[in-house]
């Protein structure tokens, strides 16, 4: 997916992260190396990955991904599981896939949206609505008729999140947040392309999963966390 520039209103956004720094940091206060990356600002760059250029251009790789992979034509709907590493797979592959032809933008970001918990003061949207194209960048690639699917090939606990939870297990049972870090392939097609562009991805995400509900997505971080 497309990284749009950054919103309006920076204030409202870094009290969002700071709130998200905080569900995580609840776990995770004695790495300072994962409190750096939970309030950066912006992302790195293989977080989030670049649109194709509206012209076809030549690829070797297949458009079409193997194995599990969302059905672009479908927006996405979030999975009924207390496991949080399946759930940001899940969420992953909802972030990194989307078909033009079929919703409207904002249809793809208010799906996305309800992928976030209940939990106002924890979720964080606004890291969501940055995996979403701009509206302006989403009509360049709806007249191109492009389409992306993602294909996940694992997601895991990050290090330093693991650590964390060997040094104080009991430190979780405050928000019940978990980082998850996923990577995979994203796979992208359009209009007059016999062949489309695939780029490896990898991205770490908040997801909460209280023992009494299904998981639901705190919002994605401003890095990757090994």
């Amino acid at each position: 997916m497309a990284q749009h520039p950054t919103h309006p209103g920076g204030a409202s956004r870094v009290r969002r992260r700071a709130l998200l720094g905080t569900a995580v940091l609840a776990v995770l206060v004695a790495l300072a190396g994962l409190t750096a990356y939970l309030t950066r600002e912006g992302r790195s760059p293989s977080d989030t990955p670049a649109p194709l250029p509206s012209s076809p251009k030549a690829s070797s790789s297949s458009a079409a991904p193997s194995g599990p992979h969302t059905r672009p034509r479908d927006l996405p709907v979030p999975p009924k599981t207390h496991d949080p590493i399946t759930y940001g797979k899940a969420a992953a592959a909802a972030l990194w896939s989307y078909d033009t032809r079929a919703y409207s933008q904002p249809e793809l970001r208010k799906a996305l949206r309800g992928w976030l918990t209940t939990e106002s003061k924890y979720a964080d949207p606004a890291s969501v609505d940055q995996a979403v194209p701009s509206a302006v960048l989403w009509r360049e690639m709806a007249a191109n008729r492009q389409v992306a699917t993602a294909k996940i090939n694992e997601g895991h606990f990050p290090h330093a999140f693991t650590q964390a939870l060997q040094d104080d297990p009991g430190a979780i049972t405050q928000a019940y947040v978990y980082a998850v870090t996923v990577s995979g392939k994203q796979s992208i097609r359009w209009k007059g392309s016999a062949t489309g562009g695939a780029e490896s991805r990898s991205t770490t995400l908040a997801v909460q999963c209280r023992p009494n509900r299904p998981c639901a997505l705190v919002g994605v971080m401003p890095s990757v966390a090994p």
